[in-house]
């Protein structure tokens, strides 16, 4: 099997389950934040420690509710972006299988959890997200990165093994 095959698995499964899981909870978006306006929005004894998430948690969840009474389609742009979750946990079977020959799969996936901070920064206060929200948000980024960076470290260590001479 190889040195580190195993690790560079698990690293690679964990980030393709944390793809998969954020995917399918696209779909139920519009109960999944009207719950969270019922636990933390305003009211709440969260709401009074945190008023501004608190607010904010609640401007969502009624833009949700509104926006999808008048406009449902608008709703299949989250379907679409659920997709988008799954299709690119797909993508890691490769190097899963074969992580020398696909490690180009993880540099793909490490590029774009360095580009959530950008679009996170850019569309964010163009879009009117608090900054907060913001830094959530690329926390995704950086903690998606970190399995796939230690991975990308093993898959090297163990490209170097199978063909030295090549590596050098």
């Amino acid at each position: 099997m190889g040195p580190g095959i195993p690790r560079i698995r698990f690293l690679l499964i964990l980030f393709a389950v944390g793809l998969v899981l954020s995917g399918i909870t696209a779909f139920p978006l519009i109960h999944e934040v009207a719950l969270l306006d019922d636990r933390f929005g305003p009211g709440t004894s969260v709401g009074a420690m945190l008023p501004g998430l608190s607010e904010w948690i609640h401007r969502v969840a009624e833009g949700l509710r509104e926006t999808n009474a008048k406009y449902p389609f608008i709703q299949y742009g989250t379907d679409w972006l659920a997709f988008a979750h799954l299709v690119i946990a797909t993508a890691f079977w490769g190097p899963i299988k074969d992580p020398v020959r696909n490690k180009w799969v993880v540099d793909f996936g490490l590029i774009a959890c360095l580009a959530i901070v950008p679009l996170a920064f850019i569309c964010g206060p163009i879009r009117g997200i608090p900054f907060y929200w913001g830094l959530i948000d690329c926390s995704f980024g950086v903690i998606g990165a970190l399995p796939l960076l230690l991975a990308r470290r093993d898959i090297g260590k163990l490209e170097a093994a199978i063909s030295p001479g090549l590596n050098a």
